[in-house]
Parts: structure tokens; sequence; C-alpha cells
């Protein structure tokens, strides 16, 4: 092992929210550094009365103690002060760890569950006909906000792609238009709405221009350069 990897230190992980993660990384975060018995068996008992105890054995709990204190350091950097102020005994890190323990394990299930379920209703979501694309663009905001705040990481590429294929069938020029003059994998999803309400716009007021604009995007797919967009 070079000098350079001797002293490469490994990161305290944040708590996010996702306690099974979490309580794994920071079990072997404190493994590494040889602490995590005082999380799982506390400070010895010898620290309740010291009086009888030997020499040997006051010192072991002190050194103990001094460790416990460095635990707690590293789970006050680790989680946050909301949280922190939830957990009434901080006397040491078994009882902290505890706290959260019983506060997070469980909704760790129920959030997988609750992503479970918003991730079908993501999938089957699809605008309706006589819908305005403010509605629609809306329901799907709401379900992908759900699915982020139960730990889902979705890129906007994703949404953008998610609602281009479900918008209803008036809109597929309009969609091939977008395709074509746009790179899809960095367009916003603010950019994609903006497109859309204008084309709304069009079709709601200048049907004729709107009827010119989807002969044209017909006549470009017809030789050949048209989207290709599976629907």
């Amino acid at each position: 092992m070079s000098n350079s990897e001797k002293f490469v230190q490994p990161t305290i992980p944040r708590f996010d929210g996702h306690y099974n993660f979490w309580s794994m990384t920071m079990e072997n975060f404190l493994r590494s550094r040889e602490l995590w018995n005082l999380v799982e068996e506390g400070i010895p008992e010898a620290a309740i009365g010291t009086t009888s105890a030997s020499e040997g054995q006051r010192r072991g709990v002190e050194e103990a103690k001094l460790k416990d204190l460095k635990i707690k350091n590293f789970l006050f950097q680790t989680i946050d002060r909301e949280i922190l102020e939830t957990i009434l005994d901080k006397s040491t890190s078994k009882t902290i760890w505890e706290s959260m323990r019983k506060k997070y394990q469980g909704s760790t299930k129920v959030k997988r569950a609750q992503l479970q379920a918003l991730r079908k209703e993501f999938e089957l979501l699809a605008m309706k006909e006589g819908k305005k694309i403010d509605i629609f663009l809306g329901r799907t905001l709401a379900v992908v906000n759900k699915m982020k705040t139960n730990g889902e990481v979705m890129e906007q590429s994703t949404i953008v792609g998610k609602i281009l294929r479900s918008l209803t069938p008036k809109f597929n020029y309009v969609v091939c238009s977008i395709e074509e003059s746009n790179d899809l994998s960095i367009m916003s999803i603010d950019e994609l709405h903006g497109s859309l309400l204008v084309h709304e716009q069009r079709m709601n007021g200048h049907p004729q221009e709107e009827q010119a604009l989807k002969m044209s995007q017909e006549e470009r797919s017809s030789r050949g350069r048209g989207c290709g967009m599976t629907r």
C-alpha cells in the first residue's frame, strides 16, 4: 500500500432520508475506525459507579467516553439539525443511533412501497382529449415531485421524453417538430412547456397556420426526414 493510500480518509456519509443505505455506510465508516462496538454495546456499565472499579476499569471507561464523544461528533456532522432536535436523548452514540433506527427504518419500507405505486402512476400518465397542456404538465410534475420526495432520482430528459410520448394524437406533428429542432437530452421542462403552449395557442387561435405547419411536417416525414417517433 502506498503512502497516499494510507492517508485516504473515508467520507462521512450524510443522512439523506434513505435509512438503510445510510446506516450501512455509516456502520462501515465506524467499523473502519474501530468505533462500532460502542454503538452496539454502549459505554461499559462501570461508568455508573466507578468507586468500586479498578484503576484499569476506570481508565477503560474514560477512554470509552472519549471514543463515544468522537462518534457523536461524526453523527452530529451527518444528521441535519432539524432531525437532531427531535432526538431527546443525545447522551451517548448508542441512544442517538437507536432513535434514528426507530424513526426511519420503518419509514424506509413505507417510502419504497409508495415509490413503487408512484412509478406505476407515472408510467400510466397520459394526456386526456380536450385537456390543456398546463393541466397535463401540472399532473405529471405533481407525480414527479412526489417520486422525488420518496427518494427517486429522475433526469429532466426522462420527464421530457415521458411528456412527449403521452400527448394526445393531435400533437403528433408537434412532437416531430420539437424533436427535430431540439436536443432532448438537454432540453429543460420549462423550454418544452413553453414550446407546447405556443403550439396549443396556434391550434386554438390560428387553425389555418397550424394546418399549414402540420402539412409541412407531414411532407418532411414522407421524404424520410420525419422524427420517426414510436408512440
